[in-house]
């Protein structure tokens, strides 16, 4: 499918899905005769991924590790690891806005 297929199935912008391919968060993708994109299923399941971590609070370094998390090349103790960590940084935010 084409960047607006993929856009639209995975609710990520097309102006971020370029932004994340240059971050290499998504690997560059094949492209057709004509140029365009050619996205699998299985890219816009990381794109979707991505928008849910993003939406979670993650940032893009706290993303490529859960990607990797994701693709099975860490143990399960580093994903329990990472996730607290990621609380405890809500956590302090959260002092933070109280504060405020």
């Amino acid at each position: 499918m084409n960047i607006g297929a993929a856009s639209k199935a995975s609710g990520v912008s097309i102006k971020m899905i370029r932004h994340y391919e240059s971050l290499g968060l998504v690997p560059r993708v094949t492209r057709r005769d004509s140029g365009y994109r050619d996205f699998g299923d299985a890219d816009v399941a990381r794109l979707a991924f991505i928008r849910r971590a993003r939406a979670a609070g993650f940032s893009t370094a706290g993303i490529r590790e859960l990607l990797a998390l994701r693709a099975g090349r860490r143990p399960a103790r580093d994903v329990r690891r990472l996730a607290e960590r990621h609380l405890h940084e809500l956590d302090a935010r959260i002092g933070e806005l109280r504060a405020i």
